[in-house]
């Protein structure tokens, strides 16, 4: 009977074993094609001319790559240097052979040069407009800071504090005098050269009272509250400047736009009536001319509507 047992049992156990193992899958096994995917064809080579070119181009703007890194930086943008000129110069390449492919003819060479001019009108615009920005938010940074201090914060508790609850540019710049001070660089040096990057008149004003305050102590709060009223009534004052010389700025813009509109509306209506401007030796010389005393005149108007006290 023990002998029948023990075989029964040995049955029923192998049984259930053979059932587990039907039933159960095992561990997830990928397929062998799907473990090693194959590559892209092209998408490495591509890659590695990419960099190739870029690398060359590092090369080629060495000595200026330091001047556009700072401009790029301050417009906002996070490229390096090589990789901007190098979609530049594609960019330029790509206008002449679009002339040229609609018989532009003599035009590709000056069409050709709007683009790094572009370029570099965007950077300008976009470094303007940052500034702006952060001159506009300085009086609103400078009370958050003085609350900060009230509540009891340290100098660079209350300067990481503003870092994380302002708005772009603030929290770039400040940001990055956080973590300069935190390498150990000293604060009030890495906040000069944020009023410098700036080109912010009042922000220097708060670091030297910063400064002054470090030096020979008192309420720092109070100083900031001081320098917050006389940020606001100069802002104040350069808006009243602004909304004043608003006409003069308006006309301006008309006056460099009229052209174009001109100029358009004559190729709507007679198209071959402006075709010697741009087939003709004397056309393209008086249309160089031209580009130039625009150029010229509209320097001219944007410095006699710019106001500064």
């Amino acid at each position: 009977m023990s002998v029948i047992a023990v075989s029964c049992g040995a049955v029923a156990l192998g049984a259930g074993a053979a059932v587990l193992l039907l039933t159960d899958p095992g561990r997830a096994r990928l397929p062998r094609h799907r473990r090693r995917p194959v590559a892209v064809e092209g998408e490495g080579a591509l890659a590695e001319a990419a960099e190739a070119a870029t690398s060359l181009m590092d090369r080629l703007i060495r000595s200026r790559s330091g001047d556009l890194a700072r401009h790029l930086d301050l417009a906002g943008f996070r490229t390096r240097p090589q990789d901007f000129t190098f979609l530049l110069l594609l960019a330029t390449v790509l206008l002449v052979a679009l002339v040229l492919v609609f018989g532009g003819g003599l035009l590709a060479l000056p069409i050709g040069a709007l683009a790094p001019l572009s370029a570099a009108l965007l950077v300008r615009v976009r470094v303007a407009r940052r500034r702006d920005a952060f001159a506009r938010q300085l009086d609103g940074t400078l009370q958050l800071m003085s609350s900060s201090l009230r509540a009891g914060y340290s100098m660079m508790q209350a300067l990481a504090s503003v870092a994380k609850q302002s708005e772009e540019p603030t929290v770039s710049e400040l940001g990055r005098v956080v973590n300069e001070s935190r390498v150990g660089r000293p604060v009030v040096d890495a906040l000069e050269e944020a009023a410098d990057r700036m080109a912010s008149d009042d922000f220097r004003w708060a670091v030297q009272a910063i400064a002054i305050n470090r030096e020979v102590g008192g309420s720092l709060a109070e100083v900031l509250d001081g320098v917050a009223v006389t940020i606001r009534e100069r802002g104040q004052i350069r808006r009243h400047v602004k909304g004043l010389s608003a006409e003069g700025r308006m006309s301006a813009v008309i006056l460099m736009v009229l052209p174009f509109v001109v100029g358009g509306f004559l190729v709507l209506i007679n198209p071959t009536y402006l075709l010697p401007l741009v087939q003709t030796p004397i056309g393209i010389a008086l249309l160089v001319g031209c580009g130039l005393l625009f150029l010229i005149g509209g320097v001219w108007m944007s410095k006699v509507v710019q106001v500064k006290f």
